[in-house]
């Protein structure tokens, strides 16, 4: 590993040494500080710090889960830019005739804001221009912006109850991904990669796919390191399919090259990676050498993977019209069902386009069509083929928006804030009870009044549904044994099947 020392001097024999960047192997190490000055014991305290190592004994890479799981794979449909609750799935018709009134202090009680409402001397109050109904036999309440899934109600769980910490997009997005607001933590699908491993050993473990919205088309933007592996080996981190061009970066064989001759380059090129290895011991240098024969197969399973062309016409429609459009979030539920098929252990597709600070009965409509018909079918697929049971399926943001308006309100239109005290997600398939809602917020949509579901709650849940204990499931990394939930959450056990 590559490392600076950058200690305050305490022999001048050992600074001289390791002032600079210096690639060294722990046995380097001791012999360099331990040559003629007797202070190993010196060593043995940094090593621990230097070195990031995983501990057997907190965790079970590519083992036996903890549990009997009930889903073997998740597909995470991540809304970026945070739905709004109160025009899609939680019902509060008293707003009606609370229209334009002062959000109370009684409600607010002090909630802090964000620098785009903070200086607003008015907080009025503005309902949802949108209709409701209760369907199926669950009787769920959905919008009428969201028709497709409400066919569906009966297979999915609303969680209308769900808070966060963290009250601007890239931190709380980053909250959900990682179990913590600031970046550098892994991934969730790559602590699954992490805990689990693959079922097919010819695609990644972890992929992750993005599409724009047209509600909002220059919405927040994303980051690779929310797929990103943090301080686990690389190997685990996401990989994202691109819809132009190769679909993962330099697949394809440069020209002049054949695929014999790569096969024979890499064969030599591991050769010259597994001396560095013998070498150095650097685990990063034997998950190089894993890569670029993931990438070798991927050459032959990506492209059968992503050809569309044999799917029957009734699935495309099924999935509507954008299905056919590589890069949408149709097409990429599509494709989320045929890596769920061939045993990808983790799906994320994020969406983006649903921050509707101002215009939002026109912006959501849009992102509704963009995803209404399409999350709603891969339900479907997922259930006729008899992969729902085995495949636990998320949708939603990152938090809630304001029952208050931004800006202006007025007969045809309003816009709302960000809103962590309360937004509702949904659940459905591996382990989860389908056909309930659970948790309630106050009549006015803005605090929770019964089974709070804090992120971690449902970080601790998702790895329940795959047999994982989440207190059980750590990594030690400079000194400490880390975990996707910190030191937080529970799993919500009314919610499971």
């Amino acid at each position: 590993m590559k490392h600076t020392i950058r200690s305050k001097p305490i022999a001048g024999e050992i600074m001289s040494t390791f002032e600079k960047k210096v690639w060294f192997t722990r046995r380097h190490f001791f012999s360099r500080v331990s040559a003629g000055i007797g202070l190993i014991g010196l060593a043995s305290l940094l090593t621990e710090k230097l070195f990031a190592t995983s501990n057997p004994a907190r965790a079970y890479p590519g083992g036996q889960p903890h549990s009997a799981p009930k889903a073997k794979r998740v597909i995470y449909l991540f809304q970026s830019g945070a739905p709004s609750q109160m025009d899609l799935f939680d019902y509060k018709p008293k707003l009606d005739e609370l229209r334009g009134t002062e959000l109370p202090d009684s409600i607010r009680k002090g909630q802090r804001l964000t620098g785009m409402t903070s200086t607003q001397t008015s907080f009025p109050v503005a309902p949802s221009m949108f209709k409701f109904a209760r369907h199926g036999k669950s009787a769920a309440w959905v919008s009428e912006l969201m028709p497709h899934t409400a066919r569906v109600a009966d297979e999915l769980c609303f969680v209308k109850s769900m808070f966060t910490e963290a009250i601007n997009h890239d931190p709380a997005i980053t909250f959900f991904q990682t179990g913590a607001q600031l970046a550098g933590r892994p991934s969730i699908g790559s602590w699954l990669s992490y805990g689990l491993g693959s079922e097919n050993q010819d695609l990644p473990a972890f992929v992750a796919m993005v599409s724009q919205g047209s509600g909002n088309p220059n919405d927040q933007p994303l980051y690779d390191r929310l797929w990103g592996s943090g301080f686990l080996p690389t190997k685990h981190q996401g990989v994202k399919f691109r819809s132009t061009g190769d679909p993962v970066l330099f697949l394809s064989n440069p020209a002049g090259l054949d695929h014999g001759g790569r096969r024979r380059m890499l064969d030599d090129l591991a050769k010259l990676n597994q001396l560095k290895l013998a070498e150095f011991g650097d685990p990063e240098i034997a998950t190089r050498i894993a890569q670029y024969e993931m990438a070798y197969r991927m050459q032959t399973s990506v492209p059968e993977l992503i050809d569309l062309s044999k799917e029957p016409a009734h699935i495309l429609d099924l999935y509507g019209p954008d299905a056919r459009k590589p890069g949408t979030f149709a097409a990429n539920c599509l494709l989320a069902r045929r890596l769920a098929e061939r045993g990808v252990r983790f799906i994320q597709l994020f969406h983006r386009g649903w921050d509707q600070h101002v215009a939002l009965p026109k912006q959501i409509v849009g992102q509704c069509k963009d995803t209404d018909q399409a999350s709603a079918a891969l339900i479907i697929d997922l259930k006729q083929r008899g992969l729902l049971d085995d495949t636990l399926v998320i949708w939603g943001g990152e938090f809630g928006r304001t029952v208050y308006c931004q800006g202006a309100l007025t007969q045809t239109d309003y816009g709302r804030d960000h809103h962590p005290r309360c937004f509702t997600i949904w659940l459905a398939g591996g382990g989860i009870k389908p056909g309930i809602s659970y948790g309630e917020t106050d009549d006015y949509c803005y605090n929770i009044v019964n089974h709070p579901v804090h992120v971690h709650d449902l970080q601790a849940t998702i790895l329940h549904c795959l047999g994982i204990d989440h207190e059980k499931l750590t990594y030690r990394f400079q000194g400490r044994d880390y975990r996707l939930t910190d030191v937080h959450g529970n799993v919500a056990q009314s919610i499971l099947a």
